[in-house]
């Protein structure tokens, strides 16, 4: 299995967790903060739904709160490693602007992380979509 068929892919790309192909986000700018939560409802390419259920992204502040954790960690540690004699009040003010500045990649990447627990990549989605709207468009026109 190579690097595209993998779940990171889907994650770090902002991909449909099922084709890997399609966009989950309108806008791919992170910081643009009029739409950096915009999703597209359908994958254009698979047709696969992303909110699955009303609430489905309830589930997303369990792995956000998880990445804030990390992430606040993380700047904890380097903070010790460059200041290693600074102030506690130093710690909170760069966890805290660290947590305000990688909110949005807290947001976008929570949901993801989500999606790709209850849908797996599957090569053949595409071909599936294209059968579907073939056979639809057919009927249609009996």
């Amino acid at each position: 299995m190579g690097y595209k068929e993998s779940l990171f892919y889907s994650v770090f790309k902002g991909k449909c967790p099922v084709c890997h192909e399609g966009d989950v986000y309108q806008s791919k700018k992170v910081y643009n903060f009029k739409e950096f939560d915009k999703m597209h409802d359908h994958c254009s390419v698979c047709g696969h739904k992303y909110e699955i259920e009303n609430g489905f992204f309830y589930g997303a502040m369990y792995v956000s709160y998880a990445m804030t954790v990390a992430f606040s960690v993380a700047i904890f540690i380097l903070t010790y490693w460059f200041w290693p004699n600074a102030d506690y009040y130093n710690y909170i003010i760069n966890i805290v602007l660290g947590v305000f500045v990688l909110a949005p990649v807290t947001f976008r990447g929570s949901r993801l992380i989500w999606m790709n627990f209850f849908s797996k990549y599957n090569p053949e989605a595409k071909k599936t979509k294209e059968k579907t709207t073939k056979i639809g468009s057919e009927k249609l026109a009996n």
